[in-house]
């Protein structure tokens, strides 16, 4: 845990050092959201739980995950068809829109909350299940310059889907790891994500994603 934690200070504190952009416009990506409204709402509040909910996320994550798809580190059989079209320019546009939209909180299933509380705020430490608050911040905010998401308000589904998806990653070989290839979700830096998902049981990950779709 004590290596990861060091891996996760070192691309948040490098994170601002990313390569030039183009600047998004908000009014722009407004317009070129249409085709994406099915499936994550007009605002991008998706109504669909997995589908993940945009409004409110951070534009740097948010372009990262939209060039990822479109280099295939990320897999997804819709959104690569999605952003195949799509310009540097068109993606930092898209981005820009859904960071300036507002998102709509849910609520955490009573049963959990106890349990996804204590998992996001202090992790497992038995386990080694690192908190969640650790890179994603007691209110689930996240952090803009480490492309670390917003968690607030995303629904519990999509979460669980992400976090399983982490996890199969996670059981790859180091020596074989390729993101493209792997199964699962690959685009991962340092492993960080992967790395915490498989020590997690299905039980925790379903408490704290519950918990996050209720954090605010």
């Amino acid at each position: 845990m004590n290596s990861a934690f060091a891996v996760l200070a070192l691309v948040a504190a490098l994170g601002v050092c990313a390569s030039a952009q183009a600047a998004g416009d908000p009014a722009a990506g407004k317009e070129k959201a249409a085709p994406c409204a099915g499936c994550h709402g007009p605002d991008g509040n998706s109504g669909v739980p997995n589908f993940p909910k945009l409004a409110g996320q951070h534009e740097s994550y948010l372009l990262k995950q939209l060039k990822e798809f479109k280099s295939g580190v990320r897999k997804n059989q819709i959104m690569s068809g999605q952003v195949a079209g799509l310009s540097e320019q068109d993606m930092a546009d898209l981005a820009a829109f859904y960071a300036e939209q507002s998102v709509q909180h849910g609520k955490a299933d009573p049963d959990l909350v106890d349990e996804g509380q204590k998992l996001y705020r202090g992790g497992n430490p038995a386990s080694n299940v690192s908190a969640c608050s650790a890179c994603h911040g007691p209110t689930g905010a996240g952090n803009p310059a480490a492309k670390f998401p917003v968690l607030a308000g995303q629904h519990a589904e999509y979460t669980v889907a992400q976090l399983k998806a982490f996890r199969e990653a996670g059981h790859v070989d180091k020596a074989t790891f390729e993101p493209e290839t792997a199964p699962g979700r690959g685009n991962d830096p340092g492993r960080m994500m992967q790395n915490i998902a498989v020590t997690m049981s299905d039980d925790e990950i379903e408490a704290v994603a519950s918990y996050v779709q209720g954090l605010r």
